[in-house]
């Protein structure tokens, strides 16, 4: 067999027509003396592509020169080192391969047994054979890093009433807040200076959302009425949107890649519906009727779907063609509080990248495309997974175009689980719960990877960086924490509220966290 050398890592062009078994059925008993393994580089983006022919490398080979061997020319050939993370059997190689490789064969035994092969474990390597090469999937990485936010820079007062939504546009540039003053209040962040007040809601704002082309703001509360206003002026687009019976829970506007002009919205509520609005026309196209109790969340998939779940313990789909439901999924035993999509974070940026480039008129059709390739990019050969959370302390997640049951119901919350969020690369979930927790799962099966702990109150929010490495949280107890996710471990405080922290977001750009509560402040952090 003819060999090439790239390094210390020998390379064939000949690879194994075998599944890898060696992941999910080693044991103990093949544990030898062994130094090197034969290994296989597979695509996650679903297609389960190789990459290269077998490897034999160095049972302590490392994330680093694993990072080189796959951006050098006899595998993808980047013209600059990209980065990458690998996982083992769904455990991610964060030192070496041998290393990696023992943990994941420890979380497949029961206690006494990883106890006996720990103790065994000192010396002593993995057999791999060309026949049963191991398989490491590999994941691209965000190329830039959004370094923590770790101070105060902005304490913003004009809300009489507690802050219940803080949101971003997606262009970074402005952020908007909701109240129980009833009124929207949105602030310039360059100036970091009020922009203005919106008002004409009668009771509490209960959410704000940004249009795609952040153009526009929506806002709907306790007055059972949207509005939408021009972020540029602060007046209203049109008409109040009424026709809900009882409060407004939730925002989601049609996706820029298929409507550049984001003239749709749709709001649930507690009377039981979603309606889909014309903010044009300022009146209602349609109505999703169906669920039996008051609907919590609602969100527009770049597919044309629209998902939603409610306290009927349902989730439901919703094509927008046919004006009708599609599916029913049935797994949660009490109140659905929240989901996530798997593609929120790419569809929240709309008509904007990473270089957040002001949206010109006459280049509409242009970014249209352009999202559109975004969209399609991050989706990859992958239906879209939702994730919802529950007062039964569970989390469920779902590959709806695909089948009705859940891929994995995530048990370890021992509180009410209020919130829920995929991270932007769709590999992670990050849940926060009335247990003063915050759980990470991996999106891709649902397994618990690690629990954050450090609030001493029960977390209500939490909001992903743009390159999916750190986490920022609010909480009960009048604190934001930002959390670093290649560890687990807390990165800094946020303290400076003076009482509960009920809404934070990180602004697309990475620059900014904005976080606002019960003590009617905003806060604006930078780094």
């Amino acid at each position: 067999m003819s060999k090439r050398k790239i390094d210390d890592v020998d390379t064939t062009n000949e690879s194994s027509s075998k599944e890898n078994t060696l992941g999910s059925e080693v044991t103990p008993s093949v544990i030898e003396q062994e130094t090197k393994y034969f290994v296989e580089l597979v695509k996650g983006d679903g297609s389960s592509d190789k990459v290269g022919g077998t490897l034999e490398v160095d049972a302590h080979f490392e994330l680093k020169q694993l990072n080189e061997l796959l951006n050098s020319e006899h595998f993808l050939n980047n013209d600059q080192q990209l980065p990458y993370s690998f996982f083992v059997n769904d455990v991610e190689i964060k030192d070496n391969i041998r290393d990696t490789l023992m943990k994941s064969i420890q979380d497949q035994l029961t206690p006494q047994a990883a106890k006996k092969l720990k103790q065994k474990e000192k010396g002593l390597n993995f057999v791999s054979t060309q026949d049963a090469p191991l398989r490491i999937t590999f994941f691209p990485q965000a190329l830039f890093r959004v370094r923590p936010v770790t101070r105060c820079t902005a304490s913003l007062p004009g809300h009489s009433e507690a802050i219940l939504s803080v949101s971003f546009s997606p262009d970074g540039t402005s952020v908007a807040s909701g109240s129980g003053d009833a009124t929207v209040r949105l602030w310039d962040l360059n100036t970091e200076m009020p922009q203005h007040t919106l008002q004409g809601h009668t009771h509490w704002v209960l959410c704000v959302q940004w249009s795609p082309d952040g153009k526009k703001v929506a806002s709907g509360g306790k007055d059972n009425i949207v509005k939408v206003w021009w972020a540029s002026n602060g007046k209203k687009t049109g008409k109040a949107l009424k026709g809900h019976k009882k409060w407004v829970t939730g925002l989601a506007w049609e996706p820029f890649h298929a409507d550049s002009s984001c003239r749709r919205l749709a709001s649930c509520s507690k009377d039981e519906t979603i309606r889909i609005w014309d903010v044009s026309l300022s009146k209602c196209e349609f109505t999703l009727s169906g669920h039996s109790k008051g609907v919590t969340s609602v969100k527009w998939g770049g597919d044309g779907t629209i998902y939603s779940c409610a306290q009927d313990l349902t989730v439901r789909l919703w094509n927008v063609d046919s004006k009708s439901c599609t599916k029913i999924l049935h797994g949660h035993a009490h109140w659905v509080n929240h989901m996530t999509m798997s593609t929120e974070y790419i569809l929240r940026k709309g008509a904007f990248d990473h270089e957040c480039v002001p949206l010109e008129d006459d280049k509409l059709e242009e970014r249209r495309v352009e999202a559109k390739a975004r969209y399609d990019d991050v989706l990859g050969k992958n239906p879209v997974r939702l994730v919802t959370c529950s007062d039964d302390h569970t989390l469920i997640l779902w590959e709806p175009a695909v089948s009705d049951k859940p891929i994995a119901r995530m048990t370890g919350h021992q509180g009410i689980v209020n919130h829920v969020l995929f991270s932007p690369d769709g590999r992670m979930v990050a849940s926060a719960s009335f247990d003063k927790s915050i759980k990470v799962w991996d999106a891709r099966n649902g397994k618990f990877m690690m629990t954050l702990r450090g609030h001493v109150g029960p977390v209500y929010q939490v909001s992903w960086s743009g390159d999916s490495r750190l986490l920022v949280s609010g909480s009960k107890d009048s604190t934001a924490k930002v959390w670093d996710l290649s560890n687990g471990r807390l990165m800094c405080d946020l303290p400076g509220h003076y009482d509960e922290v009920f809404s934070v977001d990180w602004s697309p750009d990475g620059q900014r966290v904005g976080s606002g509560g019960k003590d009617r402040v905003l806060k604006i952090w930078r780094q």
